[in-house]
């Protein structure tokens, strides 16, 4: 038998479901996690999700069920980090299709069970949006979460709901958000990322690179490139809330309005109508959008790129933050992959402590 988790938002949480599980269950007990391929425009250029037709090399282990494996790869134009993360993570993948909505998600939720043989769904969210009610103004992408448990209401089988890392997201301020979830079940620790922590190497999320930071003990003001303002890592940033599945239900208006939709364009209309925008809408938009002119430049040397990572640090730092995820140093600073590999290892070889895996703690001394 294996334990079936589901993504609620896509790829950060699925790295946040393999860390749950190992704080529930052992990293070394089986699992499927479910998830969305559903990524930035940065990663995947095409607005909205992928389904299993845009892959090649997915395993099909019932009509309902496709398998990501490391060798699965995405048809161009689409792109996608998830094979990658099938390589990395501990337990296995398998897509979710939203294209027939709440209703299809819950085939594909049921398949996926009797695969496993599992007769109980977790559902994984960092950051808390599955429990947003669509008015917080700073909600950016509640519909993947709130399908999710839609679907997962419509299988019929006992479903928990899992909130780690509460406001990470920066989707509902933390001082609404926490009178939802209640009291914390448990607190992840730095035994539960081992599995997870070289996944930032190279995958983007913040929220859940928050998460594992603060599972392992740093604490401090963090600057991430996706949150408009900084966060503050203190205990609860490390906390897991469980939530039953009526609960979640009744704390997302957005989940209980796509009960029984059949379509992705359904859906929509539903966001449209709860929350009054449609993250998939605002996808196109951007990616309708003439790219802005930039003038092609050679590689920087490593000194000049050393000397504008110090000058930004001190800016940085005047503002009041002590960490910052190594995604917002490559794209504030304009890095290539070259220069960010070089820039960090220079930073590890000058301080060793500099680096609080997986964020890095900005110095006033400088490199």
């Amino acid at each position: 038998m294996k334990r079936l988790l589901i993504a609620a938002g896509g790829g950060g949480d699925a790295i946040t479901a393999a860390m749950v599980h190992a704080a529930l269950h052992g990293a070394e007990a089986p699992a499927l996690v479910l998830t969305y391929a559903w990524e930035r425009l940065v990663v995947d250029p095409v607005p909205g999700p992928r389904r299993a037709a845009d892959f090649t090399g997915t395993e099909r282990v019932g009509p309902d069920l496709a398998l990501v494996t490391p060798a699965t790869a995405p048809i161009p134009p689409a792109g996608s980090l998830i094979p990658r993360l099938a390589a990395d993570l501990g337990p296995r993948l398998g897509l979710l299709d939203p294209y027939e909505g709440a209703l299809g998600l819950a085939r594909q939720i049921g398949a996926a069970a009797r695969w496993c043989r599992a007769d109980r769904i977790d559902i994984v969210d960092v950051g808390g949006d599955i429990v947003a009610r669509g008015d917080e103004p700073t909600l950016r992408s509640p519909l993947g979460d709130a399908l999710a448990l839609a679907g997962c209401a419509a299988t019929g089988l006992d479903t928990t709901v899992y909130v780690a890392g509460p406001g990470l997201d920066n989707e509902v301020p933390l001082p609404t958000l926490l009178p939802r979830l209640g009291e914390p079940a448990f607190a992840l620790t730095a035994a539960h990322t081992g599995g997870v922590l070289g996944v930032f190497d190279w995958h983007p999320s913040e929220a859940s690179a928050l998460l594992v930071a603060a599972a392992r003990g740093v604490r401090g003001v963090c600057g991430t490139r996706d949150a408009p303002r900084p966060l503050l890592l203190d205990e609860s940033a490390r906390h897991v809330h469980r939530l039953t599945l009526d609960r979640a239900l009744a704390l997302n208006p957005l989940a209980r309005e796509l009960a029984g939709s059949t379509g992705l364009d359904e859906a929509e209309a539903a966001s449209r109508a709860v929350c009054g925008f449609s993250e998939i809408e605002r996808e196109r938009h951007r990616a309708a959008q003439p790219e802005a002119v930039r003038t092609p430049r050679t590689g920087r040397d490593a000194e000049s790129v050393r000397s504008r990572f110090a000058a930004w640090e001190r800016e940085t730092l005047a503002g009041g933050i002590a960490y910052v995820t190594s995604r917002r140093i490559t794209e504030e600073l304009d890095l290539t992959s070259t220069e960010a590999r070089g820039l960090f290892e220079a930073l590890r070889a000058a301080a060793p402590v500099r680096q609080a895996p997986p964020l890095w703690q900005l110095r006033a001394a400088g490199l």
